[in-house]
C-alpha cells in the first residue's frame, strides 16, 4: 500500500463450525475433506449433491409457461416472426442466444434478435426499444431477461397489435405489463421451488414447454427430428455464473451439466474460444473460469460498444467465433485500461481525503467528467471490495444528466436506500431502480454534491459512520498433506461453486520464503511459501494486489483458495489469496 493511503476496514477471519453429525450422513466414499465442507453448505445427503439433470424442478410449476408455449408453437407452426429482445449483460447475451439458438432447432424460420444498446438506447424493452423492434415488422415479440417492468411498452405494442410474451427473473413492482404470457419465478403466485433462475434458465424452460407443445401436435418427424436442448446448457451455465444468483441445487445442476458441455468437443465454439484466447483450457474448464475469463470479455462489448458482438460470439461456429473471440478480447484489454485509469483516479481521490484528515464518508459518492459510463459499475464493485463501504460511481451522460451504478455490502438494501432517499428529496434523483446489492440511477450534475451528502447521511443512519469490518469464511486449516495436486484438483471439480455455495476458503499461517511484484497498471504478488507445519514450498499469488507485502523470512496468516495452476501443459498446485496479515 504507498505511504498515505487511507486504510481499509479490518478483516475478520471466522472459521465454519463442522457439523460431525452431517458429516456422517454423507456417504463414506465421499473424502473426508469434502464431507466437511459440503456438510458446512447444507449438504446431507448423496441426492443433495448429485446433479443430475432428470432432478431438475419440473418446467410446469412455472406460472404462464403452457401458455406462453403454446403461443410460440402457434406462431412457429404459422411461420410468424419471431424477436427476442435482449438485455447488454451477460445473462442478457446468453439468454438471447439460447433462444435464437433453441426456437430454430425447433424449426422457427423467421426469427431475429434484438440488444438494446446501454448508451443510447437503455435498459429492457422501452418505447424507445419498441419503435426499433416495429421497424423489423414481428408478429411476436420475446423478452429475455427484462419485461417485468415494462408496462408502458407492452401497452403500446399491444396498440400496434404486437403481442408480447415477457420472460425475466428480476422483482416485478406493484403492476404487472398487459402481456399475453409473464413467465418468471417470483412473480406473485409463482410456485416454482426456484427463485434463483437467471433470465438465461427462465427462457431455456419455457423452451422446453414450447417443445412439449409442439411434439404433442406431432411437429416432429424423421425430416425435422426433436432437438435435444440439453445442447444449449453451456450457455445455461455461462449466463448463471455471470449474474451471480444463487446456486441453490437447481441452478447447480444447470451449472454443473453446462460445464460438461463446455469441456467436450460439442461445446459452444465461442465460449470455448473465449476460454482459450483468455489462457484457459476448455476441456477442463470450472465455474470460476467463467467468471473470471469468459464474462468480463463478453462484458466489455456491452460496456464499451454493443453486446450484439457477444452474441455473434455465441452465435457463431468456428472459425467465426475465433475471430469473434479476439475482437472482444481486444474490448477487454481496452476495458482494463480505462478501468485501470478510472480506479487511480477514484484512489487519489480518498487519498486526499484523508492527507486533509477528512474522514472518509459512510457511503462513497465518485463523479469525475472524464469517466466512462460502461465502466461505473465495475469502479463502484472494485472500490466496495477494497473499501468495503457502499459505492455508487458517477459519469456523465449528456445534456447535464449523470448515470450511476451503486454496489452494496451485506446489511444495507441499495435500492430500499435509494428509494429512502427519494423520499426525503424528491428533487434529486430523477430515476432509479436494481435490488439490494446493486442499483442504477440518474441525476443533473447540479444535484451531485447535495446527493453524496445525502447518501453518505442514510448510510450512515443504517451502518454507522465506522465501516464495518469485512468477514471471511473459513473451512479452516489444511494440514500439509493436503497440498498436493489431488487435493486441488478434487476441490477444483466438488463445484460448481459461486453465490450461496461458496468456493472453499482456507487460512493458516505460512513462513515466506520468497516475494515479487508482478505486472505494470495491475499489480499482483507472487510468494513462495511453506506451512509453519511444515511440507512443501507453494507458489502462491494475489491478483490486483494493493495490501502489504510481507518480508522474506518471516511468518503470515494467509486466507486462500487451493487451485490448480497450468503453465506450459504441467499442472501444479497454488494458493489464491484472499487476505494476507503480516506477523512479523
Amino acid at each position: 500500500m504507498a505511504a498515505g493511503s487511507p486504510v481499509p476496514p479490518p478483516v475478520q477471519i471466522r472459521r465454519r463450525v463442522p457439523d460431525p453429525a452431517a458429516e456422517r450422513q454423507l456417504p463414506r466414499t465421499l473424502p473426508p475433506l469434502l464431507r466437511r465442507i459440503y456438510s458446512a453448505r447444507g449438504i446431507r445427503t448423496e441426492a443433495d449433491y448429485r446433479l443430475a439433470l432428470q432432478d431438475l424442478h419440473p418446467a410446469d410449476g412455472l406460472l404462464d409457461l403452457r401458455t406462453a408455449g403454446e403461443r410460440i408453437a402457434d406462431a412457429i407452426q404459422r411461420g410468424d416472426k419471431l424477436l427476442i429482445i435482449g438485455d447488454y449483460d451477460v445473462d442478457g447475451a446468453t439468454g438471447t442466444a439460447v433462444a435464437v439458438r433453441g426456437l430454430r432447432a425447433l424449426g422457427a424460420e423467421r426469427l431475429d434478435y434484438l440488444i438494446p444498446n446501454r448508451f443510447h438506447s437503455g435498459y429492457g424493452l422501452n418505447p424507445q426499444v419498441l419503435e426499433a423492434a416495429q421497424a423489423l415488422q414481428p408478429d411476436l415479440l420475446i423478452t429475455v431477461d427484462n419485461g417485468i417492468a415494462a408496462q408502458t411498452a407492452v401497452a403500446q405494442a399491444n396498440d400496434l397489435g404486437i403481442p408480447v410474451i415477457i420472460t425475466d427473473h428480476h422483482l416485478p413492482g406493484e403492476a404487472l405489463p398487459a402481456a399475453e404470457a409473464i413467465v418468471n419465478p417470483n412473480r406473485p403466485g409463482d410456485p416454482f421451488p426456484s427463485k434463483h433462475l437467471a433470465g438465461v434458465g427462465v427462457i431455456f424452460y419455457l423452451l422446453t414447454g414450447v417443445r412439449a407443445q409442439l411434439r404433442a401436435r406431432g411437429w416432429f418427424h424423421a425430416k425435422r427430428p426433436e432437438p435435444n436442448l440439453g445442447r444449449l446448457l453451456d450457455l445455461v451455465a455461462l449466463g448463471t455464473v455471470a449474474d451471480v444468483v444463487s446456486l441453490d441445487r437447481n441452478n447447480r445442476i444447470l451449472v454443473h451439466q453446462g460445464l460438461i458441455r463446455i469441456r467436450s468437443p460439442r461445446g459452444n465454439p465461442g465460449i470455448r474460444a473465449l476460454l482459450r484466447i483468455a489462457g484457459r483450457n476448455p476441456d477442463r474448464a470450472v465455474a470460476q473460469d467463467l467468471t473470471f475469463a469468459v464474462t468480463p470479455r463478453l462484458n466489455a462489448a456491452g460496456r464499451l460498444d454493443d453486446m450484439s458482438l457477444g452474441v455473434a460470439c455465441l452465435l457463431a461456429e468456428e472459425p467465426e467465433a475465433s475471430a469473434l473471440a479476439k475482437e472482444l478480447d481486444r474490448l477487454n484489454r481496452t476495458r482494463r485500461r480505462i478501468e485501470g485509469h478510472m480506479k487511480r483516479q477514484a484512489e487519489t481521490e480518498l487519498q486526499d481525503l484523508e492527507q486533509r484528515q477528512i474522514p472518509l464518508p459512510s457511503g462513497l459518492c465518485l463523479y469525475r467528467s472524464d469517466w466512462h459510463q460502461g465502466l461505473t459499475g465495475v469502479l463502484a464493485s472494485r472500490m466496495r471490495e477494497r473499501w468495503h463501504r457502499p459505492v455508487i460511481a458517477f459519469a456523465p451522460a449528456g445534456a447535464g444528466t449523470l448515470r450511476g451504478s451503486g454496489r452494496s455490502v451485506e446489511g444495507l438494501h441499495l435500492r430500499d436506500l435509494l428509494g429512502e432517499i427519494d423520499r426525503r428529496h424528491p428533487e434529486l434523483i430523477a430515476g432509479f431502480g436494481g435490488h439490494a446489492m446493486a442499483v442504477g440511477l440518474q441525476l443533473s450534475e447540479a444535484q451531485f454534491p447535495a446527493f453524496r451528502a445525502a447518501f453518505s447521511e442514510a448510510v450512515g443512519q443504517v451502518l454507522g459512520e465506522a465501516p464495518r469490518a469485512r468477514i471471511l469464511l473459513s473451512d479452516g486449516a489444511l494440514s500439509p498433506r493436503d497440498f498436493n495436486l489431488y487435493t486441488a484438483q478434487l476441490l477444483r471439480q466438488a463445484g460448481p461453486w459461486g453465490k450461496d455455495f461458496p468456493e472453499p476458503l482456507f487460512d493458516g499461517e505460512f513462513h515466506i520464503l520468497q516475494q515479487q511484484r508482478i505486472g505494470k497498471e495491475q499489480v499482483h504478488l507472487r510468494l513462495r511459501v511453506r506451512s509453519v507445519s511444515g511440507g512443501f514450498p507453494l507458489d502462491a499469488v494475489a491478483f490486483y494486489w494493493q495490501g502489504p507485502v510481507p518480508e522474506v523470512g518471516t511468518r503470515a496468516h494467509l486466507a486462500y483458495h487451493l487451485d490448480v495452476n497450468e503453465f506450459r501443459g504441467v499442472l501444479s498446485p497454488q494458493l489464491l489469496l484472499v487476505h494476507l496479515e503480516c506477523l512479523g
